[in-house]
C-alpha cells in the first residue's frame, strides 16, 4: 500500500502564502508524475500543478506566476508553494502520485487525504 500524507494547509489572508507538502510512503517503486489538485465545494476536482520525473512543471492558468511545484526525490515528497493567495484559491487541496511497478508499466494513482486552504480576511 502507498500512503500520501499532506500537511501545510490553513487559514491565510489574501496576499499571503502557504506551502503544502505531501509525503509518499509504503510500496514505492517508481514515481512518475506528482500532482496537486484542488476542489471547492460544489465544484469538480481540478488539476492545479504537476511535475514530471524530470522536474518539468505545468500549472493551471489561474495559478501561473503565483504557485510553484517542486519535488524532493530522496524524500518522495512533493511541495506546492502558494504565494499571492486569493479568496478563489480556497479549496481542499489533494496531492496525487502516479506510481509504476516497472518502467513503462501501467499507472497506479494514489491520493492524499486532502488539506483545507482557506483564503479570507
Amino acid at each position: 500500500q502507498v500512503q500520501l500524507v499532506e500537511s501545510g494547509g490553513g487559514l491565510v489572508q489574501p496576499g499571503g502564502s502557504l506551502r503544502l507538502s505531501c509525503a509518499a510512503s509504503g510500496s514505492i517503486f517508481i514515481i512518475y508524475t506528482m500532482n496537486w489538485y484542488r476542489q471547492a465545494p460544489g465544484e469538480q476536482r481540478d488539476l492545479v500543478a504537476a511535475i514530471s520525473r524530470s522536474g518539468t512543471s505545468n500549472y493551471a492558468d489561474s495559478v501561473k506566476g503565483r504557485f510553484t511545484i517542486s519535488r524532493d526525490y530522496a524524500k518522495n515528497t512533493v511541495y506546492l508553494q502558494m504565494d499571492s493567495l486569493k479568496p478563489e484559491d480556497t479549496a481542499v487541496y489533494y496531492c496525487n502520485v502516479d506510481i509504476r511497478e516497472w518502467e513503462g508499466g501501467p499507472p497506479n494513482n494514489y491520493w492524499g487525504q486532502g488539506t483545507q486552504v482557506t483564503v479570507s480576511s
